[in-house]
């Protein structure tokens, strides 16, 4: 079977030949119609995450998934041959962009009848996060204001959505062609970073969505009232930064939940999600998938179909 590889770090990932995956107990075997790119997978083959996510090599890149159940392994009940699902692999296993992976059945939600592959896919690790730093970790509730950085990327377009559903007031950073993005995925304002200092701006937000680091983050902590919250999908916050403001903060890594995914499935096959996709493309042109989501420009999600075109 075709699957991207990489074999150390910072290597640049190549479609290789490779036996399947081997099904142990608890595991389910999905052929894979389409994996979700993600900055974790940029940031895992250039070596960032060796301390949190330390790798083997030859090691299969990918996370997000969705595919049809080809193998059940032994002691794994309520799923069936041929079922349709979406799944998030822990990023120390990877396996995602490859015609088969084994996935954990722990780990597996059903696709909803009119939810396409490719949407799916596109669905696990940002929605995911989005939800789990919103409502799970910074306790997001209705009426209180949210600035979110990157709206227009994977997990600011599902947290402006999410956020708005929760009744909250939304303020979404983002530049060129993602300004008018974030507006119509519900942002009350939107701050065109490259022409504006958020931070003239902005103030009194109970919580802040930090998806770009550095500067951005300390800057952020500016604009929080006393007692608002930050949350980081980018880097560990500055805790004597927090103290000094009065604010919590904490670094954000996000767990697979079949429950959190099903949830999260099932609010898209309502209509209540929209998966914002930039591009599709097949395996053997992987080499422009991961160009495009490493230069950061991305608007959501880079799909990539589990087969050649």
């Amino acid at each position: 079977m075709n699957a991207v590889r990489i074999s150390a770090y910072r290597a640049l990932p190549a479609v290789q030949d490779v036996l399947a995956p081997v099904v142990g107990a608890g595991d389910i075997l999905v052929r894979v119609e389409a994996a979700g790119l993600n900055p974790l997978d940029v940031k895992i083959q250039q070596g960032f995450m060796h301390d949190f996510f330390p790798v083997v090599f030859p090691y299969t890149l990918g996370t997000d998934l969705s595919g049809t159940i080809e193998q059940i392994g032994p002691n794994v009940t309520g799923w069936s041959i041929g079922d349709k699902i979406v799944a998030r692999t822990d990023p120390p296993a990877g396996g995602a962009l490859a015609e088969l992976a084994a996935v954990p059945a722990t780990h597996l939600a059903k696709l909803p009848a009119n939810v396409s592959f490719e949407q799916a896919a596109g669905v696990p690790t940002v929605a995911g996060t989005a939800w789990q730093a919103l409502f799970e970790i910074a306790g997001l509730r209705s009426g209180q204001t949210v600035l979110i950085h990157a709206g227009a990327g994977g997990v600011g377009s599902f947290a402006i959505q999410l956020a708005r559903n929760a009744g909250a007031r939304v303020i979404a950073t983002a530049s060129g062609d993602g300004i008018a993005t974030a507006r119509r995925l519900g942002a009350d304002q939107v701050i065109d970073y490259k022409a504006h200092a958020f931070d003239e701006l902005v103030s009194d937000v109970d919580v802040v969505l930090d998806t770009i680091g550095g500067e951005t983050q300390q800057r952020s902590f500016g604009v929080l009232r006393r007692g608002g919250y930050l949350a980081s999908t980018a880097s560990p916050p500055d805790e004597a930064l927090a103290k000094a403001h009065g604010v919590g903060a904490s670094f954000i890594f996000h767990q697979s939940d079949a429950p959190r995914l099903t949830m999260l499935l099932d609010q898209v096959a309502a209509g209540d999600l929209a998966v914002l996709i930039d591009r599709t493309l097949p395996m053997d042109r992987f080499d422009e998938a991961f160009a495009r989501q490493a230069s950061g420009r991305a608007q959501g999600k880079i799909i990539v179909k589990g087969y050649a075109s």
